[in-house]
């Protein structure tokens, strides 16, 4: 993914040409809206990044203004802010940022479920770009219309065709904030998992059991969000919690590294059956190097542990 630095246009440049109606490039799910109580900050020069941001933060339910922002997003040197700054500021205001695929039907789905989304534009040309970051907060397909807090105005209305040559010219960047336990409506499962490692990564291990948490009710069938939230439960000390985590992986997928896991914390809980039972399971099932280690030494402690431990319910 390449990253800009959004300039910031106050002056959007005019369309020169005229072009045949749009209606079948529209996705066919996309119904009229607008998010009028989205928050407006209007922008000073160069500081649509922070503007943008605080719009999204305020729109999930928090406080915060551009100039709150600014110094964690603001790049004077290139009189912008880049991609990377505007998520790493949004978790830092313990949110979660969700980059959404490049497709206008997740951007405009997200704005039908209550989600302003925030995009990169480029307002210029391929050779001349001006970077600007907006929220769209609204789309009529009958009119050919999209909606977005941006710059100094507080209600934009661009032609479908000209805000999508803008944001084309942009990758087509666009992310949505939500709070860690609110799953974007377009979100996909890998995407959604990977953003929310970010936050353990940071040192923010409940804001990443939350979005675990939402994981595994979106996608039940999902091994990898139950491993997940299995680990963050078990690195928390919640040992309880991630033996069910644990249970419902290897369930959904019986490998070797899901049964030693769950054999780990059997014999931890002191539930030495019950890790018999899981370890067996997974010297039955292929292993690669690292698993096999991992399975010799939970077969060394199982063998050291006291037959007498209580099992913890």
């Amino acid at each position: 993914m390449r990253r800009f630095a959004a300039a910031c246009a106050v002056l959007a440049l005019a369309a020169c040409a005229s072009h045949a109606p749009l209606r079948s490039q529209w996705p066919e799910t996309v119904s009229a809206t607008e998010l009028a109580d989205t928050p407006f900050f209007p922008q000073t020069r160069y500081q649509c990044g922070p503007a943008a941001l605080a719009t999204v933060l305020g729109a999930s339910g928090l406080s915060v203004t551009p100039d709150e922002l600014a110094p964690q997003v603001f790049l004077p040197g290139r009189r912008g802010s880049l991609q990377l700054e505007l998520v790493a500021a949004t978790r830092r205001q313990q949110r979660l940022a969700y980059v959404l695929r490049p497709e206008p039907g997740a951007l405009f789905a997200e704005v039908a479920s209550g989600h302003p989304v925030l995009v990169l534009q480029n307002l210029g040309v391929s050779w001349l770009p001006v970077w600007h970051y907006a929220v769209v907060i609204g789309a009529d397909p009958v009119a050919e219309t999209v909606v977005l807090r941006s710059g100094t105005d507080r209600r934009r209305v661009m032609s479908y065709r000209r805000f999508m040559d803008s944001w084309q010219r942009a990758d087509r960047w666009a992310m949505v904030v939500t709070a860690p336990d609110r799953v974007p409506v377009s979100a996909q499962a890998l995407d959604w998992l990977t953003a929310a490692s970010a936050f353990e990564q940071l040192g923010q291990g409940p804001l990443a059991a939350m979005a675990y948490e939402a994981a595994t009710r979106r996608w039940p069938e999902l091994p990898l969000g139950w491993q997940l939230l299995g680990n963050i439960r078990y690195r928390a000390g919640d040992k309880a919690g991630a033996r069910a985590a644990y249970r419902q992986a290897a369930a959904l997928k019986p490998d070797a590294a899901s049964y030693n896991n769950l054999a780990q914390v059997e014999l931890e809980l002191g539930c030495r059956e019950a890790a018999a039972a899981a370890l067996q399971r997974a010297v039955d099932l292929p292993a690669g190097p690292a698993v096999a280690s991992a399975l010799q030494e939970t077969s060394a402690e199982l063998a050291a542990a006291p037959p007498a431990a209580i099992c913890q319910p």
